[in-house]
């Protein structure tokens, strides 16, 4: 056995001081988030709720409304855009993006999400009155409708909503609170805006790249018109002839003339002249003069800001930096309101998700117990800025603050960061000793609950609850190769981990639809290749695989026995390897791909690239029956270790590497950052007994292995990731491995019948993350600590409660 430390480890931990980490403070200065990027938000902070998805300024701009959307707690809040003050704020149970106020402002109506209805509320006082309830069918799961955006007329008669389930324009009565007409649009469809002169209702098709014009007299669509890839926010001009339309998947905008019916420019909003997706344009904004457009970048955390005084010629004026995720920008007079999406700053959540007592007035209302703060997917709460509409110099101190914060850059894309004779190329195409690349998915787990317990890491031992014991081979193949501290993948749960995962991005699609079905309000899991609206513009790593011509197989990702949605996998999927299934044991997932690798191998006929799911580290809890969450991680570490021995005793082991990684990090603590989670990599051109301390993402494990392939990068975040060159070494060192015997026997059963049972009985293990992850968080916790003990309660800092600086403040 290798000592644990060499000479280089002693000297990265000696600076480990200076590691990067995420900054997780709201009030710093510059705030480094874990995925690399950074933040410098302009403005007066004013803290919403969880995932703010629309805002909407009733007529006279006096007020403000805003939806949040999130996966905890969702709300409708009325805010006074003068004084920056929340007014009221009413609780709904589902919503989703839908909003807007009647001619009058007295009612603002709510999209009511798959309870399938729009709400009517009164707005009399400056208050949220009781709404009233227009009904568009039966609630999910009865009917699948889904309203997204909202329109009313002038005279308060018609509403009309389009829906993004079963893809149609609803035309409601809003005397009768009656359906008058539906009319199937084919595509998900997004944004419903009505025209200046009130004849004409015009939609985006979020899933259809279109814009459609609907004409009230006839009821019938009298136009279509392509746009971008993901068009969803669209706004007009005051005079009604020219039309926005924001395209998330394209980082674009069409500028449309609604008198010719033609896209008169499509303006690029990303940073540099690229055509990587990434930017994800979804929000616009017109100032009061209408010279200025104002674009929301989600995905670059920034405005873009254009002069569109000839449209047809619009002209770039600089950059605005926001907080994260901006989803929403609305004018009022000469003061700019921006909604992001994900707030200010990630956060650790050391003490996990935590049932509290049901008056402690942290948290929200589930099921008599709160729950919040601690769980990744409501942890980060949304904000609104509010900041005067820059004039030339501050919008040029704004552009420069905005590339300062933002790692991508045409250079990086061209020519990645590393070092001469590294086994990783820096440039596309250039030649590598690793032919052969195998790339292990797996479940959920936080770094803490997995090697929080290695002294040489910057772990957490009380948080370890799946340590030494438990998962042998993990510790072993970090002693024995590179221990990674300070990797953070760059989702947020399942339904978007397996996109970053396999593309390097998620789509707009993705990221505000998630938190439906993972709050329980309906929706199903359609984020893994079953639905085409959720996929990347240019496709997963197997797209680019086969467009280059490269061997790929998958492994039950995106598959189950050979059963695939995407074209690209067709044929190149594993007819022995299930999907997630909690009933299969990942010892037989490694023998499914033993047996396969075993065969291509005789073949001569090993691909290039593996992908590889073993997903039972995701554990079924306390339910009755089924294996215990030690068990289950065992199970699956047991697999990893074995797939790694197999691996080192064939004859390609000399030109191979695995790359191993948690889609997300949703089902634990991690006293570090939420995002923080275990990865390896291994093989004889990876360094042996070394410690890395550097700040590394999934996007960067991607890149890293686009680089070995001879594959462009799929989307900015890759292109601006630092790979994983720092652990590869020139010289291989081809010493086996031999795989760990497993010290936790893997049939022992939940056999104890007790409230965790009893709650896990109840829960989905059917599909990935169909069961409510605080409670299965605790109900892991307290299987492996006690049935009697409990997560410690949530720490608070002041930096949760965000005060609106004064006018007369400096910026």
């Amino acid at each position: 056995m290798k000592r644990f430390l060499t000479v280089a480890a002693l000297v990265l931990l000696a600076s480990s001081a200076q590691a990067q980490r995420p900054t997780n403070n709201r009030h710093a200065e510059k705030i480094l988030l874990p995925n690399g990027w950074s933040l410098t938000p302009a403005g007066r902070p004013l803290q919403l709720g969880d995932l703010p998805l629309n805002m909407q300024l009733a007529p006279g701009g006096k007020l403000l409304a805003v939806t949040n959307n999130g996966q905890s707690t969702q709300t409708i809040q009325l805010i006074d855009p003068s004084t920056e003050k929340l007014l009221d704020s009413r609780t709904i149970g589902k919503a989703w993006y839908g909003l807007a106020f009647s001619q009058k402002g007295d009612r603002l109506y709510a999209s009511g999400g798959n309870d399938n209805i729009i709400l009517s509320y009164p707005t009399a006082g400056r208050k949220l009155g009781a709404p009233d309830t227009l009904r568009l069918g039966p609630a999910w799961p009865k009917a699948k409708i889904s309203p997204t955006g909202i329109a009313v007329d002038a005279a308060g008669q018609r509403l009309y909503t389009v829906t993004k389930e079963d893809n149609a324009l609803y035309v409601l009565d809003l005397k009768t609170k009656r359906t008058v007409s539906r009319l199937g649009l084919g595509h998900e469809a997004y944004g419903c805006l009505l025209s200046a002169d009130g004849k004409t209702v015009y939609i985006t098709l979020w899933g259809g790249d279109k814009l459609l014009a609907y004409d009230r007299a006839t009821g019938r669509v009298r136009g279509e018109l392509p746009t971008g890839s993901h068009p969803n926010e669209l706004i007009q001009s005051k005079n009604g002839r020219y039309l926005f339309v924001a395209n998330a998947n394209d980082n674009s905008v069409s500028v449309v003339d609604a008198r010719t019916w033609k896209v008169l420019e499509t303006i690029s909003t990303s940073l540099y002249p690229t055509r990587l997706t990434g930017s994800t344009t979804n929000g616009l904004a017109l100032s009061a003069d209408e010279k200025m457009l104002y674009i929301a970048n989600a995905d670059n955390n920034c405005l873009a800001v254009f002069d569109v005084r000839q449209p047809g010629r619009s002209a770039s004026q600089g950059f605005i930096p926001t907080g994260w995720y901006p989803t929403c920008v609305r004018v009022q007079g000469n003061k700019l309101l921006v909604a992001s999406g994900k707030g200010l700053s990630s956060l650790a959540n050391p003490n996990g998700p935590h049932p509290l007592r049901k008056n402690d007035d942290s948290g929200y209302q589930s099921g008599g117990v709160h729950r919040e703060f601690e769980y990744i997917g409501s942890l980060f709460k949304g904000t609104l800025l509010f900041m005067p509409t820059p004039d030339a110099a501050r919008l040029k101190t704004y552009t420069r603050q905005v590339y300062d914060n933002t790692p991508f850059n045409k250079d990086s894309e061209k020519l990645a960061l590393g070092e001469a004779g590294n086994p990783v190329p820096r440039r596309v195409g250039d030649k590598s000793p690793i032919k052969h690349i195998f790339y292990i998915i797996k479940e959920n787990r936080t770094y803490d609950q997995i090697l929080g317990d290695v002294k040489e890491g910057e772990g957490d031992t009380a948080l370890c609850i799946f340590g030494q014991r438990v998962t042998p081979n993990h510790h072993a193949l970090a002693r024995e190769f590179v221990l990674l501290d300070n990797f953070y993948v760059n989702a947020e749960v399942s339904a978007d981990g397996h996109n970053w995962s396999t593309a390097a991005y998620a789509t707009d699609y993705v990221e505000k639809s998630w938190p439906i079905s993972y709050g329980g309000r309906g929706g199903t899991y359609d984020f893994e290749g079953t639905r085409k609206i959720a996929y990347p513009r240019d496709g997963f790593i197997w797209d680019y695989c086969q467009r280059a011509g490269l061997t790929y197989r998958t492994y039950g990702e995106f598959a189950d026995y050979a059963k695939t949605s995407l074209k690209s996998l067709q044929g190149h999927a594993c007819p022995r390897s299930p999907g997630f299934d909690m009933d299969i044991t990942d010892q037989q997932r490694e023998r499914a791909w033993a047996q396969d690798f075993d065969s291509l191998l005789a073949l001569n006929a090993v691909p290039q690239l593996s992908t590889i799911r073993l997903s039972n580290d995701h554990t079924s809890g306390q339910r009755l029956g089924k294996v215990s969450p030690r068990a289950a991680v065992a199970d699956n570490d047991l697999a990893l270790g074995r797939l790694v021995e197999h691996l080192a005793a064939s004859s390609i082991w000399n030109e191979s590497v695995i790359f191993v990684l948690e889609d997300d990090a949703q089902n634990g603590s991690d006293h570090i950052d939420a995002h923080r989670s275990p990865a390896f990599v291994i093989g004889p051109h990876v360094k042996h007994g070394y410690v890395d301390h550097t700040l590394y993402t999934t996007a960067g494990v991607m890149r890293t292995m686009e680089l070995l392939l001879g594959l462009p990068p799929m989307s900015q975040y890759d292109a601006a990731a630092r790979p994983l060159f720092g652990v590869f070494q020139a010289q291989p060192n081809l010493a086996k491995y031999e795989a760990k015997a497993n010290q936790i026997p893997l049939d022992t059963r939940n056999t104890a019948w007790n409230h965790s049972a009893e709650r896990s009985a109840k829960f989905d293990f059917a599909h990935e993350d169909a069961v409510p992850d605080l409670d299965l968080n605790e109900v892991v916790w307290k299987s492996v600590k006690g049935e009697n003990s409990t997560m410690p309660a949530p720490r608070r800092g002041a930096f949760l409660q965000l005060t609106p600086k004064r006018d007369d403040d400096d910026d």
